[in-house]
């Protein structure tokens, strides 16, 4: 290992929005690995929900955690964020339950959020920025799917797409343009419907699924679903960071091919056995889901693509990174067993 390797290992890991879902998973992962790591909130206060979350996921953190204030909407903080850094895995942006009341609340701070991080690293001399966008900058939008989406495929931000689906396009496009003027190296990670194990505050939206699902939602909507556990996609996101062939590169972070809900449904019933007394599996007709939407904004939310088959593959990190990531059925198994366990469902 080279001296400019240990100053590299030396120098703390920035992650945005630590007290997330993905960033408290990878906080652990990058405190496991011997790595310093800063990390940024909202709110500093956030602190000691982050250090619990870490302790249930096995992990103390002691003085290798900094935790400091900056936000998405506002240049404040960034630079101190990034100081000495010599990665960054900028990981949070919004994303709602419902549908805002206009794109911009979602396009604007993950676009401009995106550039104020890279904005930063490039003045701090950052190595790396590893983003995590989303399948939603893939699969979106267009016509006809492709037979199998893979990172070559993008979301189409003028077709009929979600604000959510949108905002992730445009800030994916806003980070590629930014690097081709020169540094920081850029790595982004597209993770589909994120699960596994939670560790408390305010999970993924994806979440919400396993949560209706337990409780016992009516039916399964005409709808497809790739799956990946958190754990994996933190996995992909320091593999990206370090491997030298990663840089400029985008990596669609799924677990085999997608399923239907129904499919994920019934791996939950026979994960869950007699604690998944209330999970139905018979499939709704889509004009029930439509009714449905009329009053329920999360709903409303998945309309464009019900009904929309799709397929996509990870080949492409297994292949260039070794990433090997669990089953969708440990996944989803792990979710629910978290969520049972924390007295969320």
């Amino acid at each position: 290992m080279s001296a400019d390797d240990v100053q590299t290992m030396k120098a703390p890991v920035l992650v945005t929005g630590g007290s997330g879902f993905v960033g408290v998973h990878a906080i652990a992962a990058l405190l496991n690995d011997g790595h310093r790591v800063r990390t940024t909130v909202r709110n500093v206060m956030k602190e000691e929900e982050i250090r619990a979350m870490l302790g249930r996921a096995g992990v103390d953190a002691g003085d290798r955690l900094t935790v400091v204030a900056a936000d998405l909407t506002s240049d404040e903080g960034w630079d101190r964020a990034v100081e000495g850094c010599a990665y960054v895995h900028h990981v949070a942006s919004p994303f709602p339950a419902a549908v805002p009341s206009h794109e911009d609340e979602l396009i604007v701070p993950a676009r401009e959020g995106t550039l104020r991080v890279l904005r930063a690293a490039r003045a701090a001399g950052v190595k790396r920025v590893v983003v995590t966008s989303s399948f939603a900058a893939i699969g979106y939008g267009g016509g006809e799917p492709p037979p199998v989406f893979d990172e070559t495929c993008w979301s189409d931000p003028d077709g009929d797409i979600a604000p959510y689906a949108k905002s992730k396009t445009v800030a994916e496009r806003a980070a590629w343009d930014f690097v081709a003027d020169g540094g920081p190296e850029l790595a982004v990670v597209n993770p589909v419907g994120i699960f596994g194990p939670v560790l408390g505050g305010r999970p993924s939206t994806s979440i919400e699924l396993v949560k209706r699902v337990i409780r016992g939602m009516p039916g399964c909507p005409r709808l497809w679903f790739g799956v990946v556990d958190v754990r994996d996609v933190v996995d992909l996101h320091l593999r990206a960071m370090s491997h030298p062939d990663a840089a400029g590169e985008r990596f669609l972070a799924v677990s085999g091919d997608f399923l239907t809900v129904q499919q994920i449904a019934t791996i939950l019933k026979e994960h869950l056995g007699d604690r998944g007394s209330r999970i139905r599996t018979r499939q709704i007709p889509d004009f029930v889901v439509r009714l449905v939407a009329l009053w329920d904004p999360a709903v409303r939310l998945t309309l464009t693509e019900l009904g929309r088959e799709k397929h996509g593959t990870g080949a492409k990190a297994e292949r260039m990174l070794g990433w090997s990531p669990r089953t969708p059925a440990e996944a989803l198994g792990a979710t629910a067993d978290s969520l049972i366990e924390l007295g969320m469902v």
